[in-house]
């Protein structure tokens, strides 16, 4: 009999630059959920990729001083190794520069244009280009881009627009008539009452005034604008040519899941539905947005000095505890929150103690006990019931949570498993069962009952922790591992024999880390402020500098080199950061006056906000503050 098919995506990573934790976030989701689907038996495929057209990359790529598709090269290399990374399993990856996706891409501009789904006209408004999107006066908030809250510019060009408007009521019927379309419910109702009940403007999608994107087949002067280039992706990968269709899209199309980020659900749930039905083509049938990974409830930005990156979390702490502590945190319908004290206290607290250690006491003490074996008794006592009547009732919610796309829930049901054993452990004291042949017997039924939990653990971990499940079932030495597996309690045959004990996780002593993480960050946001790429004379123009004078110095706990400043401008008085301990004593400081940068983007350190920067010379051996003679007065403009 033929598997049921499954075909999950998730959006197109943008090759601007090396994605943080939060970036990776969606990857980690994705392959928990497509590997509970190839658990439960269907043929899944798995799509994911880069998104690698754009003005933003263009302009990167001068910056660098490389070819735009040079620079992509790079990034999307950096994306995949960093997927690569996180142990995801994915079937195809696809790069929007691949001749074949862009060939399609032409071909269905081409079709939406002649059949008068696409006109051509011409836009004016403001535009922002990390978002690369256009927005009237009446979305802009407070005069900035609604989406990212960056500047926007004016812009006037000749455009070819998708008639939206024309498909607006019939998408509102179709998500009406489809509750599971767009999930979770609460984005849902934003995409109904903010966009398509308030009307749908036209959407611009060719761009005149830059070259970096798939041109217009019949009207080079216009190149292919991000939305109809990268939504396509999921179905050029399948095969899908306009001309024709592949055995694989036939196959694979619908999408069953678009996991995506909610900040580009209108992109997915109103401007590729209408995409697809100007092609006859069926929509996906399910689109689920989820939160953003927050530092500390905020956004991650390098200005901010908060970004942390996978690759760098999983050389310290391995690539299933950074999987477990992305999926564990992110709630089904908020966003998510991480840190560095989070992520110590989770690997702690659940992998260390909880798992590591069940795991460890257990099959440790059937090697001391029984030299390994494992003994199926008739035995069962009130204690063993509740323990195994728990793990029925998780392993039920287990399925309802990852069915749901409520993954994080969908984990604790495993580590309640843990812990409940855990506690059984506690309750039925093998250490003191061992002392007679009695309790001995008892102790039988105790270890079964631990192996067989741990066993149903291992299969439940293995779309969240994969390494870790395998690692699991090596030392319980068993290979039944289908998810049908762990709906009766009872699959580890009698006699069978574990493997030896080995540490799944060393605890970590959370202050020694906590330091040396921090050090880290609070180096990497001076290597950010060091690099000095050029820049023109109204930039420097932009600079605001003025003479301060350090009134407090005080060191920051817990930070080697900085010192939390208190300085007055003259009409003011700031909070200022800066990484001086090494070279100067508080009272080298107190009182001097300094040359300050006063209109820097604040930025936290340890938690401080810092208002500007102090200007100094020198290197990481020797700094020297650039002080400023006592008779200039404080708040001087300095040129």
């Amino acid at each position: 009999m033929d598997k049921e098919k499954f075909y999950i995506t998730t959006a197109i990573a943008y090759t601007s630059k090396k994605p943080h934790i939060g970036n990776t976030y969606e990857i980690i989701l994705t392959d928990a959920i497509a590997r509970y689907n190839r658990l439960k038996g269907k043929d899944v495929y798995f799509l994911t990729g880069t998104d690698e057209h754009g003005q933003k990359i263009q302009e990167l790529a001068e910056n660098a001083g490389i070819t735009p598709k040079a620079y992509v090269d790079n990034i999307a290399g950096e994306i995949k190794n960093i997927w690569d990374l996180m142990d995801t399993t994915y079937d195809k990856f696809i790069r929007t520069t691949d001749d074949y996706h862009e060939n399609t891409v032409q071909k269905i501009f081409k079709k939406l244009y002649e059949q008068g789904d696409i006109y051509l006209g011409e836009y004016e408004g403001s535009y922002c280009t990390p978002c690369e999107s256009f927005f009237t006066e009446s979305q802009l908030v407070d005069g900035k881009c609604p989406d990212c809250g960056r500047e926007v510019k004016k812009a006037k060009e000749e455009a070819y627009f998708l008639k939206c408007s024309k498909y607006q009521d019939r998408l509102i019927e179709y998500i009406e008539s489809h509750p599971e379309f767009i999930e979770p419910e609460s984005r849902k109702k934003e995409i109904m009452n903010n966009f398509l009940k308030a009307g749908l403007q036209d959407l611009c999608v060719s761009r005149t005034s830059f070259t970096w994107g798939v041109p217009v087949s019949f009207n080079e002067k216009h190149v292919t604008y991000v939305w109809i280039d990268a939504l396509s992706n999921y179905i050029t990968a399948l095969g899908y040519t306009v001309d024709e269709k592949s055995e694989t899209y036939n196959k694979n199309w619908p999408a069953d899941l678009h996991v995506i980020g909610k900040d580009i659900l209108r992109f997915h749930a109103i401007y590729w539905p209408i995409i697809l039905m100007a092609l006859g083509e069926s929509l996906p049938k399910k689109i689920y947005a989820h939160g953003w990974m927050l530092f500390g409830n905020d956004k991650m930005s390098k200005s901010k000095g908060n970004v942390i990156y996978a690759d760098e979390l999983a050389k310290e702490f391995g690539t299933d505890a950074v999987r477990y502590f992305c999926l564990s945190e992110m709630p089904y319908s908020q966003d998510g929150n991480i840190t560095y004290e989070s992520v110590i206290n989770r690997y702690n607290t659940d992998l260390a103690n909880t798992l590591g250690n069940l795991v460890n006491r257990s099959v440790t003490m059937v090697n001391k006990y029984f030299d390994g074996n494992v003994y199926v008794t008739e035995e069962s006592e009130d204690v063993d019931n509740d323990l195994k009547g728990y793990i029925g009732e998780a392993v039920k919610l287990y399925k309802e949570k990852m069915d749901s796309l409520k993954v994080s829930e969908a984990v604790e049901q495993v580590m309640n498993i843990a812990r409940r054993s855990n506690k059984y452990i506690d309750e039925t004291t093998p250490w003191i069962l061992a002392k007679t042949e009695e309790g001995k017997e008892r102790l039988k039924t105790v270890l079964y009952n631990l192996v067989e939990a741990i066993r149903i653990i291992a299969v439940m971990l293995e779309p969240f922790m994969p390494t870790t499940s395998k690692s699991i079932m090596e030392q319980i030495n068993s290979s039944n591992s289908d998810l049908s597996s762990i709906e009766t309690f009872g699959k580890i045959e009698n006699n069978s024999k574990v493997g030896n004990a080995k540490v799944l996780f060393a605890r970590i002593d959370e202050k020694e880390k906590l330091e040396e993480l921090n050090k880290k960050m609070e180096e990497k946001v001076v290597e950010e402020a060091e690099k000095a790429p050029e820049i023109t004379i109204e930039e420097v123009e932009k600079v605001e500098m003025k003479v301060a004078q350090i009134l407090s110095a005080e060191k920051i706990e817990g930070a080697k080199k900085l010192y939390k400043l208190e300085v007055d401008l003259g009409t003011e008085k700031r909070t200022v950061v800066s990484g001086l301990v090494p070279y100067y004593k508080e009272e080298e400081l107190i009182g001097k006056k300094v040359a300050m940068i006063t209109n820097l983007k604040p930025a936290k350190l340890r938690g401080i906000e810092s208002n500007g920067m102090l200007l100094a010379a020198g290197d990481n051996d020797v700094v020297k503050v650039l002080f400023v003679d006592d008779s200039v007065p404080l708040g001087e403009g300095i040129h």
